[in-house]
């Protein structure tokens, strides 16, 4: 039996923000067609559970110009629509919203406060083009650095300390002795 991924989407006139929640999958496969049908599946977890779900998107999309990044923690997707409009919701109008996708307020903006900003500081993402994505294995997920990109922190001098001193600012004390 397969699980399913948490989703969060927004929207914008000309396009929809996918996000599938789901640290360390493995053989991601994420299709999307022309009439709305999104599908993903994956594995994860120490156990390799199985994750899939199909959502049949509210209206018709654009797959050639749509866009998707797989990073270590989710699979983000930029889907453009078919028709710039704003979608009552993310599926269609007969179906009911699955308990596991829930609005991204983060990337959430309303048709009556569209102030012309436009599209989404996605932070230089490397997206691939969805028709290439159909069947992709592990080597989607790049290489991957495992380095921490940590700064390091000088000891103090040995034989010196900093104490505060009345003022609360930090001076240097003499050893003891």
């Amino acid at each position: 039996m397969s699980r399913h991924p948490e989703v969060k989407w927004a929207q914008r006139p000309e396009k929809v923000y996918i996000t599938v929640s789901l640290p360390d999958a493995k053989n991601a496969k994420v299709n999307l067609e022309p009439d709305g049908i999104f599908t993903f599946s994956a594995s994860a977890g120490a156990e390799n559970h199985n994750y899939e779900l199909q959502l049949n998107l509210f209206d018709k999309v654009n797959v050639e110009e749509s866009k998707i990044n797989v990073g270590v923690r989710s699979i983000f997707c930029v889907v453009e629509k078919a028709e710039k409009g704003w979608w009552k919701k993310l599926v269609r109008a007969d179906e009911k919203t699955p308990h596991y996708v829930k609005v991204d307020w983060d990337k959430w903006a309303d048709e009556d406060d569209d102030n012309g900003l436009g599209d989404l500081d996605l932070g230089g993402m490397d997206f691939s083009k969805f028709a290439g994505m159909e069947g992709m294995g592990d080597d989607a997920m790049g290489d991957l650095d495992d380095t921490d990109d940590e700064e390091e922190v000088s000891k103090p001098e040995e034989g010196k300390s900093e104490k505060p001193d009345e003022q609360g600012e930090k001076s240097e004390a003499a050893p003891s002795i």
